[in-house]
């Protein structure tokens, strides 16, 4: 495989060298692409006869070749180590003034930043909202390790140790010819809808979106390209492009935009079945007293069926293959499997994962059980169990049916 390991400017740019080494005699072949900074660090000659390549920080060498280009468009993977402050803020605003923040630009392989700088800069409010930025956009940028820094400080921004990091990678590089969903486009939506009411205030759900944001994980993993479209505030995984949406129309506009291009939709989201008819232009004051009837009434109107939707939009196609979500209680007209059985024949959907929830159960928590629907075959019960293991069963599941 062809990596690209990006060096920033920073004293842990000698670790760079046992991680170059990790990727040269697992066999891939790696172009290093340093900044002129990290050259004062560790010189081009080590760089060069390490990689068994040339090395130059330069636009302008071999410019024949288009190196600003051609270096991120032909690597499957990019890894930047260390990424210091300075590179994160350049990426973060897509920045092009040397050889590795053009590589960085042209690049459209999973990309991962290992950071490494001082504790005050890594967590310094500009940092923070850059790496936001940059996992929004799909980017992997690593914790980073705590521990000693330069001089005598010690905290958070230490560079992970190589091989974590080279450990990290290879998960890229395996799923680039040995993912199962290889060449496939998968969308999931995550977390629950925010219904306005007023601009303060808004209508919603439990729902945290982590089995979402697993789910994005491990397909990400087997090598699938993955959109999320979610309201949720969680850190985006790794290789992730991030749509965020607020309220139920946003997501099935969102939706319904990326049906045309997807192989599998997984309907994760916890989408809220009403909404207020009318929002309020400022915030309803709290001034009426208890049977006052002049308080304000709220009138709701139903939300579209965004995952009914999907279904009847792809006809007899029957791609994009389609996941849905319910979120289920027992009750007195039956049990968490007798609800979801129905709902799968309302949906017409080709795989159905029903949550079992409750007062302290699934929302917000790390497991759940779940039961895995299809049509025509006998249910699959899993946990309870980590929500890592209910998204990798899952997605077994929807790789039987895409073999």
């Amino acid at each position: 495989m062809k990596v690209v390991l990006g060096v920033g400017g920073g004293i842990a740019a000698y670790k760079a060298c046992t991680l170059l080494r990790r990727f040269t005699e697992s066999g891939h072949d790696v172009t290093v692409v340093p900044t002129a900074s990290a050259l004062k660090f560790v010189g081009a000659p080590t760089w060069s006869a390490l990689s068994g390549k040339p090395v130059s920080d330069q636009v302008w060498d071999d410019v024949h070749q288009v190196p600003h280009v051609r270096i991120g468009q032909q690597a499957d993977l990019v890894v930047v180590a260390p990424a210091t402050a300075d590179l994160i803020a350049k990426a973060a605003h897509g920045l092009a003034d040397d050889l590795l923040t053009n590589t960085l630009l042209t690049a459209r392989c999973p990309v991962v930043l290992a950071p490494a700088m001082h504790t005050e800069m890594w967590t310094h409010p500009a940092t923070t909202a850059n790496v936001a930025t940059l996992r929004e956009r799909g980017i992997d940028v690593l914790e980073p390790a705590s521990g000693r820094l330069t001089g005598a400080d010690t905290g958070p921004g230490r560079l992970p140790e190589p091989e974590d990091i080279f450990e990290h990678c290879r998960r890229y590089l395996e799923s680039v010819t040995e993912g199962p969903l290889v060449g496939r486009h998968v969308v999931i939506s995550a977390g629950g809808t925010r219904e306005p009411l007023d601009p303060v205030r808004y209508l919603g759900n439990r729902s945290s979106g982590k089995q979402g944001y697993a789910l994005a994980a491990s397909a990400a993993r087997r090598g699938a390209r993955v959109t999320l479209v979610s309201s949720a505030s969680l850190p985006v995984p790794g290789g992730v492009e991030l749509v965020p949406i607020e309220t139920a129309l946003d997501l099935q506009r969102e939706m319904n935009a990326r049906a045309g291009d997807a192989d599998v939709i997984v309907m994760a989201a916890a989408v809220a079945d009403f909404r207020p008819a009318e929002v309020g232009a400022t915030k309803i004051k709290k001034k009426f007293g208890a049977g006052d009837p002049e308080a304000p009434t709220v009138e709701l109107v139903r939300n579209p069926d965004i995952l009914a939707g999907l279904v009847e939009a792809r006809g007899e196609a029957r791609r994009p293959y389609i996941v849905g979500f319910a979120a289920e209680t027992g009750d007195a007209d039956g049990d968490v499997l007798h609800h979801a059985s129905a709902k799968l024949e309302r949906k017409k959907c080709d795989l159905l994962v029903a949550n079992e929830v409750g007062a302290g159960v699934t929302f917000g928590q790390d497991s759940s059980t779940v039961h895995l629907l299809r049509p025509g075959r006998e249910p699959v019960t899993v946990g309870p169990a980590d929500k890592n293991v209910i998204s990798d069963t899952v997605w077994d599941a929807v790789q039987e049916e895409l073999l």
